[in-house]
């Protein structure tokens, strides 16, 4: 299956890093998310980074990411480090503990 048209279904691994907890970023990802039709999930990291999974489109995972380095009011995001992995058909967006 080629993975080159912009269509296809892209699948990125993000860290986000700066004051990405307790500013409501989980919950401001998924929401962003939904709006996008991406899928995947976000979660708080004991070291005080966010990291997210995300699969969709091309444009709308770029776009993700795009938000991710500006994130929810209230955050202040110092550094996004993103990673293509393969999809894996995820079909919603959750919160993750």
């Amino acid at each position: 299956m080629p993975n080159s048209s912009p269509s296809s279904t892209q699948r990125v691994r993000v860290f986000i890093s700066g004051r990405v907890q307790g500013v409501g970023f989980r919950y401001s990802t998924r929401e962003a998310a939904i709006q996008r039709g991406v899928n995947g999930w976000v979660r708080n990291l004991s070291d005080g980074r966010v990291e997210a999974v995300l699969e969709g489109s091309q444009p709308d995972v770029e776009s993700m990411i795009e938000w991710c380095h500006q994130g929810p009011p209230g955050a202040v995001v110092q550094e996004v480090n993103v990673s293509q992995e393969s999809p894996e058909g995820l079909q919603h967006f959750e919160i993750s503990r």
